[in-house]
């Protein structure tokens, strides 16, 4: 497939079904954080449309900053060296933080991100990950809360892109061909 030709896409996750278990995810965030400050760190660039419309569901207890990791570059597969591409500008140390990921699946990139934000003593160190693939996991990473488990398909929509297209979907398809 050329650049200037568009993929076949499959819906996988519709609109309805992201809205519904974003809300869902954040009443669960909100009974295990019911009064503690929390700081979400976003990955950017997948996380920030999921990371927008969680955080409307919680209290104004919330700090959000992004931390931009990459090992894919332009390709579709994992180049198998992790880059912070953007650091946090909040200090995390004494705080609960919550790292909202678009998706984890071989867990490379968020294996390495959790070895460094432990270094910054934050109080307690928790994932969310909007999608999940289980199928294409590598490395042994603890998910605390995931919206979806997927199969080990190439997906787009919801802020996940194929070469920077996409992200702008209000849902989740796989890219055919």
């Amino acid at each position: 497939m050329n650049a200037t030709s568009t993929p076949s896409l499959k819906t996988l996750i519709t609109a309805d079904q992201i809205e519904t278990r974003v809300a869902e995810l954040a009443k669960q965030i909100s009974n295990d954080f019911p009064t503690e400050p929390l700081v979400l760190v976003g990955i950017l660039k997948g996380s920030f449309l999921f990371i927008a419309d969680l955080c409307r569901h919680l209290s104004d207890n919330v700090s959000i900053d992004f931390m931009q990791v990459s090992s894919y570059g332009a390709e579709r597969t994992s180049s198998g060296v992790v880059q912070i591409r953007k650091d946090l500008d909040i200090n995390i140390e004494g705080k609960h933080v919550l790292v909202v990921e678009d998706i984890v699946d071989s867990g490379l990139t968020l294996t390495y991100l959790m070895e460094v934000l432990k270094t910054r003593q934050p109080a307690s160190l928790k994932v969310i990950a909007f999608l999940s693939k289980p199928g294409a996991r590598r490395h042994d990473v603890k998910i605390d809360y995931v919206g979806f488990e997927i199969p080990d398909d190439f997906v787009v929509g919801y802020g996940l892109d194929d070469g920077e297209r996409h992200r702008n979907l209000p849902f989740i398809a796989q890219v055919l061909g």
